[in-house]
């Protein structure tokens, strides 16, 4: 049974620091490039970061320089560190492992900016 399960968000204030975590099972993790993406009430759902399988990086333009996606692949895990957090931040965040015509994705995890 395939699985991803977001971790680690919550509230915090601007300017604020969150590492959020996935926890992948249930499918060839280290064959799979993994992608944070977010939603926010009323928004289309954007992507924020992705990594491939040999650990190539992309980014939004909107979180380049503040977030760090990363990839443990013993762990069968993917990361997303984010620092300097903005209210623009705030939204659900999702992970999606993809390969050819197959994804899959988490259920998502709250982040919330506010002071």
């Amino acid at each position: 049974q395939v699985q991803l399960v977001e971790s680690g968000g919550g509230s915090v204030q601007p300017g604020g620091s969150l590492r959020l975590s996935c926890a992948a099972s249930g499918f060839g993790f280290s064959t799979y490039s993994m992608s944070w993406y977010r939603q926010a009430p009323g928004k289309q759902r954007e992507l924020v970061a992705d990594i491939t399988t040999n650990g190539n990086t992309n980014y939004a333009d909107s979180v380049k320089g503040r977030f760090t996606i990363s990839r443990d692949n013993a762990k069968s895990t993917v990361s997303l560190q984010m620092s300097s957090l903005k209210p623009d931040d705030a939204a659900v965040y999702y992970c999606k492992a993809r390969r050819v015509a197959r994804e899959f994705w988490g259920q998502g995890t709250q982040v919330t900016v506010s002071s």
